[in-house]
């Protein structure tokens, strides 16, 4: 067998070294808070001693306790909004009054002066977190650059402004019942609130006034002592320790050599795209994907995987829950084979190691499984574009494998949220899971889903086959199902090995009274052959032109190029002996041997292979006459010797063992097939 050579190009390189720029400026360039703790349990680390000087910051409930006890109450700001005011003062000059159009200018001056007055919503802002403690008196508001405090009375709250909009348009036209043609013509809607609450003033207002309440209570210098290795975390040390990790990664710069800082982010990308070029070195052409893309693909999913996360747990690390990660396991798998996809997927989950916070081992784990579980749910459920079971599946797996987390208190954080978070995930895969088909189109490569699509016997070729070579169609029948159970025997593609038998003859359509299987169906008393006024050679030429004229109909027909492959491959460069042979017995040259051989490609893979045997194999059980065990053996293994010396299996790749299996596998396929039967003993006439 010929053994594949490594071969390092710039085309084979060239995406592993996006990945490493990628990562390289990507990384993080400052140290970050790594610990994990959690109240009530014990320091894991060696004892903490504070780098640098910073304030403790209070809790949310210490805040919320100061802001209770708060005695005076907090002046609003508003900000005074000229959008809203010209956007309604343009839709009033847009208004048609009709009968009563005198009316316009008069509503146009009375807005204005309303608005100049000010609008306030009728509802009060409790939205904020100085929720009732707002003054019911006093407000700022800002206009022009400048603030005034005004009284509340002083401006309009909005059912106010309306009924003062109407009272000064009425005192002009006393004869028009003018609140109907508010209500007809929709004045009353453009009256809205220009007033507009501004908290980031609010709050610097209240502070200048004295009410400010202040963020946090001591301080901690440096140098000094944080906690002690073994020593139990009380809810005072995670207040400090959450208030030093807050400064910690907000403010502490990279405090230690540039050059070993990049040196570090270099190796560290470096390592990991050489990882990835490692494990995709390793995947054979054989693979689905085959071997022009499969990089392709591994450094989009590897690329997006890595944009996705790190922006996000800068953000907000919560939200790396909600990666719908599994999508990326169905992608792999859609374009590689399940070990190589499983190696794959877990080495596009690396970022997450890369994140920073203490949850990034967790969330590794946790969305391996969560792959795995999709693949092999989705396996057990292959119906149906949209995963819905699987996702089901997956998402009560997950959640289980959180919780075991959370009670064990390895991760912290609202269990609600992330809950919620997961299952949006999962809700993310299964709507986009009909785009990996669209993937691999853009790709132009094979799923399984488009095999599975081609598989299907009311697909218009194969109809078209049927129709045109009824007997080519039924032998592809018989390949197909032959090669299903070889493929089965060794774990190779049945998926691709299905479509390329059905696909294999398709150039026999172009001349199917060519072809034995077709002349008794289609000629109409099965006594003319098609080849009794050819001359060896002609006969020769016209089968093997099958060959590219299949190839030719499979392009036009927009077939993948892995199901092109078995078209050229089925046949590869053997001889067509029968002709070969009459060709020397009536005096031909042996030299002329090159003139019946098959223009083929010799196989490479192993499903390229059993469709090769499978083929020969159930062309040539038709005319056997020994129908036992000791007779299939035969014919197998004469076939299976015939295509070895002619070197058909030189550049393959496929083991002594696999054809072994292959063979035996053929030989009991071939005894069920043709299996004897029981003669029905027909009724003798009684006798008078």
């Amino acid at each position: 067998m010929k053994i594949p050579k490594f071969r390092l190009d710039i085309r084979r390189l060239m995406p592993f070294a996006v990945v490493f720029l990628v990562l390289l400026f990507m990384l993080p360039k400052s140290p970050r808070f790594s610990y994990d703790y959690r109240k009530g349990s014990p320091w894991r680390y060696e004892t903490l001693i504070a780098q640098f000087d910073f304030p403790i910051y209070k809790t949310d409930e210490q805040m919320e306790e100061e802001r209770s006890r708060a005695a005076s109450p907090v002046v609003a700001c508003y900000r005074f909004s000229d959008d809203v005011v010209n956007r309604s003062l343009r839709s009033a000059e847009g208004l048609q009054f009709g009968s009563a159009q005198a009316l316009k200018s008069s509503v146009i001056a009375s807005l204005r002066k309303v608005f100049t007055q000010g609008v306030l919503s009728d509802e009060t802002v409790r939205s904020d977190r100085h929720a009732g403690k707002y003054s019911d008196e006093l407000i700022y508001v800002q206009k022009d650059k400048r603030i005034s405090k005004l009284p509340v009375s002083e401006v309009y709250k909005l059912s106010d402004a309306k009924a003062k909009l109407l009272a000064l348009v009425r005192e002009q036209y006393t004869s028009v019942n003018v609140d109907s043609v508010f209500r007809e013509v929709g004045v009353y809607d453009l009256v809205v609130p220009n007033l507009v609450f501004d908290r980031a003033t609010t709050d610097l207002l209240h502070s200048e006034n004295g009410d400010y309440i202040s963020p946090t209570q001591g301080y901690v210098s440096s140098g000094e002592l944080i906690v002690s290795e073994g020593e139990i975390v009380t809810a005072e040390i995670e207040q400090i320790l959450d208030s030093y990790r807050l400064e910690y990664n907000s403010n502490l710069g990279y405090s230690g050599s540039g050059f070993l800082m990049w040196l570090g982010n270099i190796l560290l990308a470096f390592m990991i795209a050489l990882a990835l070029f490692l494990v995709t070195s390793m995947i054979k052409i054989d693979q689905p994907g085959g071997q022009q893309s499969f990089e392709i693909m591994a450094l989009t999913v590897f690329t997006v995987c890595l944009l996705a996360i790190l922006p996000l747990s800068r953000v907000n690390p919560t939200l790396l829950y909600l990666l719908p990660y599994p999508l990326v396991a169905l992608c792999l798998r859609a374009f590689f084979r399940n070990r190589m996809s499983a190696l794959l997927y877990m080495m596009c989950l690396t970022p997450l190691l890369l994140t920073g916070s203490g949850s990034g081992a967790v969330l590794y784990l946790m969305f391996t499984v969560a792959g795995f579980v999709m693949l092999a749910s989705k396996k057990r459920f292959p119906q149906g574009r949209v995963l819905v079971i699987p996702a089901l599946i997956t998402f009560a797996v997950v959640i289980v494998f959180y919780a075991g987390f959370r009670f064990t208190e390895l991760v912290s954080g609202n269990f609600s949220i992330i809950a919620l978070y997961l299952f949006l995930g999962e809700v993310i895969t299964a709507l986009l899971f009909p785009s990996v088909s669209l993937l691999g189109r853009v790709f132009n490569i094979v799923t399984d889903e488009r095999l599975t699509e081609l598989a299907n016997p009311d697909n218009p070729l194969l109809r078209e086959l049927e129709d045109k070579a009824p007997g080519t169609f039924q032998h592809s029948l018989q390949v197909m199902n032959m090669a299903d159970a070889a493929a089965r025997s060794i774990g190779a593609d049945v998926a691709l090995v299905r479509a390329g038998a059905l696909y294999h003859d398709i150039g026999k359509m172009m001349n199917p009274m060519c072809f034995v299987e077709n002349e008794s169906l289609l000629s109409e008393d099965g006594s003319a052959h098609y080849h009794d006024s050819l001359t060896p050679l002609e006969s020769a030429a016209a089968i093997i032109s099958h060959v590219r004229d299949g190839e030719t109909l499979a392009r036009s027909r927009h077939l993948p190029q892995q199901v092109i492959d078995f078209i050229l491959t089925h046949h590869g460069t053997g001889t067509m002996s029968f002709f070969y042979n009459k060709y020397l017995n009536e005096g031909g040259s042996p030299e002329d041997i090159g003139k019946f051989r098959y223009n083929g490609v010799l196989p490479r893979t192993r499903e390229q292979i059993i469709l090769m045997l499978c083929d020969s194999v159930e062309a040539a059980s038709r005319t056997l006459k020994d129908n036992s065990p000791k007779g299939y053996s035969e014919l197998v293994e004469r076939l299976v010797g015939s295509k070895i010396s002619e070197g058909q299996f030189a550049g393959a790749d496929i083991s002594i063992k696999d054809i072994s299996v292959v063979k035996n596998t053929l030989k009991e396929y071939l005894a069920q097939l043709y299996h004897d039967r029981v003669a029905y003993p027909k009724i003798r006439k009684s006798r008078i």
